[in-house]
Formats: C-alpha cells, sequence, structure tokens
C-alpha cells in the first residue's frame, strides 16, 4: 500500500522546508553529511525533488566524494534527473537554510514526518484487513498483523544513535543528586529474586536481560521461577507469567503452596484442616494485593506473547518481569522443513528480543536433553541444553538445577560416597553462564511438598 491508495481526504504530513533545509546544509558543508547519515534515508524525504537530490547526496558519501555544488550536480545529471530538478532548486535550497550547523535538527524533522505518514499508512491497512471478509475467519491473526505492522514502526524509529560515554545514564546517575537518583533507582534497578544467596551472586535480575533456568522434569525449574515471580511481586513489581504447560488455577495452587507451606497435593485435593484453610486464605489475600498476571494458552508463538506483554501490561499498567514456562513447548514461527532446532534458535532470539524491547528480565525455563541422566555425576553442561541452537548464545544468564536426590536414591548414595551425607532436599543451582559476573554454583533448600526454595546462608 501507498499514499496514493489512501482516501481522497488524507493530506499526507511533511516539512518542505525541513527537507530544503538539509539539502541546503548539505551544499553549504558537505561534512555535515557524517551527522545524517545513520539517521536519513532518501526514502523518509516526501519530496520527490528532495529525495532524489539527497539520494545522490548518499551516492557520493558511499563513494567517499565530497559533496560540494559542483560534485552535486554532476551526480544529478549521471543520474538523469539534473533537468528534472533544475539549478534553481539548488540554489534556493541553500538560500533557504539558515545555517549548515543545524541540519541535525533538519534531519529529525523530515524523520519524524516520515513516521507520521507510515502510522496513517498503516492506519490505512487496518481498514483493509478489517473489511476483508477473510480476517472474520481468524480476527486474532488479523490484529496481530496491524500490531505487527505498528510495532515495524515504533522499532524503526527507537534505533539509537552513538552516545558518547560521558552521557551514559549510569554516569549521568552517578552525578545528579541522591533524590533524583533514588527515583530512577525504583523504575530501573535489578528485580531480586528474593534469594539472598543467589542475589548476591547474580545482583538480581537485571533488565532487558535473558535469563534461562534450565532441568530435567520433576526437579523444579517451574517451582523456582514461580518462586521468583512471587518474590519479585511482593517486592511490588509487576509479573506477567506465560503458563504453557499449566493452567491458571495449577499456578495459583502453586503459588499458594509455596507462600504459605502447604501441601501441594492437599490444596489440590482440598483436603484441608480448618487452620490449613485459613493459611490458605490468607495466602489468597496476599495475592490480592500484588501484581501477577498469568497467561495460561497452551498454544502461542513469541510475537503472540510480546503483543500480549505490551499491550495488556506494559502499556496499560506497566510490566517489570516476564516467566515463560517453557520454551520448547513456544510454537515456532512456521515450518521449517521440521528443524525443530532452528525454531527454537529462533524462539530464544526472539525473547532476547521482547527483553530489550520492553526493557524487562525475561526468564525462561527450559528442558534438559536425556544425555545428562547417562553421566556419572548428572551434572548438567551448557551442551545439555534441549534443542539448544543458539539459546546459550541469547541468554545473558544460564542457569541449572541439579539434585543428587532425584537420580540416586539414599543407599546408592551412600555406597558411592560413604563419608557425605544424603543430599535430601538439596538443590545446586548452576549459574553455568553469566554475561555480567562470574559462574559459580549457589546452594539451596527445596521443599518439594510446598514447591518452596529457599537459600542457604553461607558460611562466612
Amino acid at each position: 500500500m501507498n499514499e496514493d491508495s489512501l482516501p481522497g481526504t488524507y493530506k499526507p504530513l511533511s516539512d518542505r522546508y525541513a527537507e530544503r533545509c538539509v539539502i541546503g546544509a548539505l551544499l553549504m558543508d558537505g561534512s555535515t553529511i557524517n551527522m545524517v547519515a545513520g539517521l536519513l534515508s532518501p526514502e523518509q524525504f516526501e519530496g520527490e525533488d528532495t529525495r532524489l537530490v539527497y539520494s545522490a547526496c548518499m551516492e557520493l558519501f558511499e563513494a567517499g566524494t565530497h559533496i560540494d555544488y559542483q560534485t552535486l550536480r554532476a551526480q544529478l545529471e549521471a543520474n538523469g534527473h539534473l533537468e528534472d530538478i533544475g539549478d534553481a532548486f539548488l540554489s534556493s535550497a541553500v538560500a533557504d537554510c539558515p545555517h549548515a550547523a543545524n541540519i541535525k535538527n533538519y534531519a529529525r524533522k523530515v524523520s519524524d514526518m516520515h513516521v507520521l505518514r507510515r502510522l496513517a499508512l498503516t492506519g490505512a491497512q487496518a481498514v483493509d484487513i478489517g473489511s476483508d471478509p477473510q480476517s472474520a475467519l481468524d480476527p486474532d491473526a488479523a490484529v496481530r498483523e496491524v500490531e505487527e505492522a505498528i510495532f515495524r514502526i515504533g522499532e524503526d524509529t527507537s534505533k539509537p544513535d552513538f552516545v558518547a560515554i560521558k552521557d551514559a545514564p549510569a554516569i549521568e546517575g552517578f552525578y545528579s543528586d541522591s533524590s533524583a537518583t533514588e527515583s530512577a533507582s525504583v523504575d530501573n534497578s535489578p528485580i531480586p529474586t528474593g534469594f539472598s544467596t543467589l542475589d548476591e551472586t547474580l545482583g538480581g535480575f537485571h533488565r532487558s536481560d535473558l535469563i534461562v533456568l534450565a532441568a530435567r522434569p520433576g526437579v523444579g525449574k517451574s517451582a523456582l521461577a514461580l518462586n521468583c515471580a512471587l518474590n519479585a511481586a511482593k517486592q511490588g513489581h509487576k509479573v506477567a507469567i506465560f503458563s504453557l504447560e499449566m493452567s491458571l488455577d495449577q499456578v495459583v495452587q502453586r503459588l499458594a503452596a509455596a507462600h504459605s507451606k502447604l501441601d501441594i497435593s492437599a490444596i489440590r485435593r482440598e483436603d484441608l484442616d480448618v487452620r490449613e484453610q485459613a493459611r490458605l486464605g490468607d495466602a489468597y489475600q496476599v495475592f490480592n494485593g500484588i501484581e501477577i498476571h498469568v497467561d495460561d494458552s497452551a498454544t502461542q508463538t513469541v510475537i503472540e506473547m510480546r503483543g500480549k506483554a505490551r499491550r495488556q501490561m506494559k502499556l496499560l499498567s506497566g510490566l517489570d518481569f516476564i516467566i515463560v514456562d517453557y520454551m520448547q513447548l513456544i510454537s515456532g514461527p512456521g515450518a521449517r522443513d521440521g528443524n525443530r532446532v532452528q525454531e527454537v534458535s529462533e524462539i530464544s532470539r526472539n525473547l532476547k528480543a521482547i527483553a530489550r524491547d520492553l526493557d524487562v528480565p525475561v526468564l525462561a525455563c527450559s528442558q534438559l536433553s536425556r544425555a545428562i541422566e547417562h553421566r556419572r555425576t548428572q551434572e548438567p553442561k551448557l551442551s545439555d541444553l534441549r534443542e539448544s541452537g543458539s539459546i546459550e548464545q541469547d541468554a545473558d544468564i544460564v542457569m541449572f538445577i541439579h539434585r543428587a536426590d532425584k537420580y540416586m536414591t539414599e543407599d546408592e548414595w551412600n555406597r558411592r560416597n560413604p563419608t557425605q551425607e544424603y543430599p535430601k532436599g538439596l538443590a545446586e543451582i548452576h549459574i553455568a553462564k553469566h554475561r555480567h559476573g562470574p559462574t559459580s554454583v549457589v546452594n539451596m533448600a527445596v521443599r518439594d511438598e510446598w514447591g518452596l526454595f529457599s537459600s542457604i546462608p553461607v558460611a562466612r
């Protein structure tokens, strides 16, 4: 769709003065192309004359030729556009521009008008999609198509220029007054896991990071992820959980069991005495005052998840933390000749993109391959990530849960390790990759019947 297909009442927004000033500035000082080459492309000009002239300027720039009146005129002539443009246009562009040093401001105005024109085109596209009888067969797909079109506009406009390190937010925050720093830290601080030993090692979950939590089935990755969600929400953070494996009620029951220290199976069976019912009621009261939102759709893509997180939480009430349980259940972006590894690789890259786009940490649970069960120690390795593809590459942190009591009976343990106590209810959190710090192992206690992890104090 182009502007010609828009309703006749539509008048495309443009700033013809700013467009002419960009050309004039380049003719006054050809070196100013360095200030706008990464910001502005020929397609962003609304006027055909300014578009053709700027395109010629970019060709000179890419060829390493200095831009001035003569070289630009020669390039336009070589492109067959000099007659269409004319010397009078070039001269008037110079006369219109007050000062070449303002070129970046003019370029931003040209770029802003281009964004608004694209938005109008997307609106017209939405009207066409909404009027198409085929859309009635799958309205959700129609909504996603429009969302993606709008998202691409926002994605293109959010690409930053280079920033001098002296202007970095970390440095500005260090020298700003304490009150401003404190208020900023509420919004931008890492999300605490709620486990002192893990937070000491990781510094919490940092915004825009992808954290992969991996384990074999039944070891406790969902429980640990939900513990992190509950701890973060109790600290006032807003959490979104995409639960592809468990229903909403199952998630609530697990959260309630962890909070109230009640047996999960007893909650499911509704086999609670009066005191236990009171403790369960107290947990539900706590849930009334925290922000945890669950999407238990069994089948969805990363694109759908990103749209829901942005539309239903980020833009409406805010969002601080996303949990995905678990990666291998996410539908891939389409058939790739049966190549599930390629699909999971794209899923991991898109999860990382969500973390950066929404500026929140994304904790994604992942399965480990069966290879771990055939080793003597069963200690997980990065190579055990199931259908790994680029999971290891995309993740900022990779954590494994290792529990010897899940692989070895007490009798077998005592035969192999006669001098060591059987590690019943103990978990080792192996931080196998840590982009921002060292790798290490954090010991934690686990109560499976409650679905509760807890820190083990480190001897000092």
